[in-house]
């Protein structure tokens, strides 16, 4: 019998992450991601009973790597260099965010892992949020943002403006200046 190629976990996820963008939750397959990875099928079954514990592992996993690069704003000691740090930590990979809508939509399986991961991936998310409620409160106490706003508006706002469309392609740097400049001026001229 041959023996299974290995395989990383860093490169399972680089791989589900590409088939999951390429063809949608429902292309994806193990037969797909086995022959991109160069294994068999079986060697997935191993590690996972059905692609949905795969893509909310994937989704756990993707969720903690966000939460360690938010984590780095407490290296940042001014706010305006925090604000700028948040925004292009949220804006920088977009794709993340196509994937976390697919699994938000996947269909519900009654299943003891999934369950644990997308309790897992609640947990991170309280993680994140708790991440940018010391950012907001650091705003808040410098006078850099307003009071009367809502602290959960502000860091829903921040976190939506990933859904933003660059329909016109404009390039990144010119694109997360024009969404600072919305963030904090607004659209409307003041007389």
């Amino acid at each position: 019998m041959a023996r299974e190629r290995k395989f990383s976990m860093d490169d399972l996820f680089r791989e589900t992450k590409h088939i999951l963008l390429q063809y949608g939750y429902e292309g994806f397959t193990f037969g797909i991601l086995a022959s991109k990875l160069g294994i068999s099928r079986g060697a997935l079954y191993k590690y996972f009973d059905n692609k949905d514990v795969l893509i909310t592992d994937y989704m756990v996993y993707e969720t903690e790597q966000f939460i360690e690069k938010l984590k780095k704003i407490n290296t940042i000691e001014d706010f305006e260099g925090q604000f700028d740090f948040v925004l292009h930590t949220i804006l920088k990979d977009t794709e993340i965010h196509q994937i976390r809508e697919m699994a938000i939509k996947m269909p519900k399986i009654e299943h003891k892992k999934i369950g644990e991961n997308k309790k897992r991936i609640a947990a991170l998310h309280q993680n994140m949020y708790q991440s940018m409620q010391d950012f907001i409160n650091k705003g808040k106490n410098e006078a850099k943002l307003k009071q009367q706003l809502p602290d959960d508006l502000i860091i829903g706002f921040l976190f939506n403006t990933i859904d933003l469309p660059n329909h016109r392609n404009i390039p990144y740097s010119e694109w997360i200046q024009y969404i600072k400049e919305i963030i904090c001026h607004g659209i409307v001229i003041e007389k």
